[in-house]
């Protein structure tokens, strides 16, 4: 596997250097450049195009790709009128817009770069090199808890450019659960959760290697990250989209509809006993990280009361900490849709489920004919999910590739065989 052009190389070097990168405090900052670098080519090659450029050269900015830019286009308007309301200042509207830039914009920009020559097959490699250097040095991770070295060795300078927090420019080796003393990892990435994030992402990429070996070392090792990360919603995530993309990629087949219809009229006459089952889930998921739930919870109830008694449309402009309750915790975070409510207002909150809707729907019907949607699908359902446990925007620098495989879905997925010659191995889910 080799990349063959500009963008391939910027994008394959990128992700085999997760770690490197992540050494020198650099992660952060070098999404946002790949983004805007490779955006600058696109448009580049948009305005060089002609109508004798040859077809497999052409540039399509499909109607998708309009939606996402148009909806992050309002995220920034809602950020303006925002700052103007509370009367914020020109200083902090211009570092939020900076941040904008680095944030809700990338869920626009990368989709975008899958209208460039990027092949599924050239991400799908990369991540399960990333699986095989994570099983790699994961034993030294284990090793540095076991000899009691310092949890956090150092942050990198390179936190002077600015962003949300030291641990996105910090080396951290593992961190103790204070709710239950337990050891988890975070790798590369600034807390737990957002590794199982990843790895959900990752997982979904190495479902379609060909080759088995690569395979079977990018799962073991999505699998890995899920489990050390101690993330409820990482080990909930994995096997429900897998579930949810086999079945829904699939719903054109009369053997799936007929499993579908039987199951829901067995779910109807258990329903009682459903219902009671999800309740105990819900209850046990909960009780595992009480305290992260309580505080959670309470960020939540924050957010919204705040939103509508103070900002319901454009939202308060900027981010604010919590009370001590919620341990200082920013309002609206670990929690998207709580977030864009109390920043951004019904705005944002429509600015981003519009267009997660509009992708979802439209993947769902692709996905029947053509395995890229089927594999955009997957990813739109992982962001959905993490809707409710993370702020989408603070992470984008990190699921990036998850973002340039809906863009690729969003101009490939209408191939008649698509699911057939994109990947020559079958491979179930």
């Amino acid at each position: 596997m080799k990349p063959e052009n500009f963008e391939e190389k910027v994008v394959w070097w990128s992700i085999l250097g997760t770690y490197g990168f992540y050494v020198i405090g650099g992660l952060y900052i070098l999404a946002p450049v790949i983004a805007w670098v490779l955006l600058g080519v696109l448009i580049k090659r948009l305005i060089l195009q002609t109508d004798e450029t040859l077809p497999e050269d052409r540039i399509t900015i499909s109607d998708s790709h309009w939606v996402w830019v148009a909806s992050m286009v309002v995220m920034e308007l809602a950020l303006i009128v925002g700052h103007y309301d509370y009367d914020i200042g020109m200083g902090s509207l211009i570092k939020s817009s900076i941040g904008w830039a680095k944030g809700w914009a990338l869920l626009a920009v990368f989709p975008l770069l899958g209208c460039l020559k990027i092949r599924i097959s050239l991400l799908a490699r990369a991540a399960c090199h990333v699986g095989m250097q994570t099983l790699l040095v994961f034993p030294f991770f284990v090793a540095a808890y076991l000899g009691h070295l310092p949890d956090t060795p150092y942050v990198s300078p390179l936190q002077a450019v600015g962003g949300p927090g030291p641990e996105f420019f910090a080396v951290n080796l593992y961190e103790i659960d204070p709710s239950n003393g337990m050891v988890r990892w975070r790798l590369f990435t600034p807390w737990a959760p957002a590794l199982g994030f990843v790895a959900n992402i990752y997982f979904f990429l190495a479902l379609e290697e060909p080759d088995k070996r690569w395979r079977w070392t990018g799962i073991t090792a999505c699998v890995l990250m899920c489990l050390v990360s101690s993330s409820r919603l990482a080990l909930l995530a994995l096997p429900a989209v897998w579930l949810l993309k086999t079945l829904l990629s699939n719903l054109s087949r009369p053997a799936v509809l007929i499993s579908l219809g039987f199951i829901a009229t067995v779910a109807g006459i258990f329903s009682t006993a459903i219902f009671e089952a999800i309740e105990n889930f819900s209850a046990a998921f909960s009780g595992a990280r009480a305290d992260s739930s309580r505080v959670r919870a309470a960020l939540g109830r924050i957010a919204q009361y705040r939103w509508q008694t103070e900002a319901p449309i454009w939202g308060h402009g900027i981010v604010e900490r919590g009370p001590h309750m919620v341990e200082y915790m920013p309002i609206g975070s670990h929690h998207t849709w709580y977030g864009l409510l109390f920043v951004k207002g019904l705005v944002g909150f429509v600015a981003l489920a519009v267009p997660l809707l509009w992708t979802f729907g439209l993947l769902l019907f692709r996905a029947q004919k053509s395995r890229i949607a089927a594999l955009g699908l997957a990813m739109v359902m992982i962001i959905l999910f993490y809707t409710f446990g993370e702020n989408l925007e603070i992470l984008a620098y990190l699921f990036w590739p998850g973002l340039i495989t809906l863009g690729l879905a969003f101009n490939q997925a209408e191939i008649p065989d698509a699911k057939q010659t994109e990947n020559p191995t079958p491979i179930s889910g």
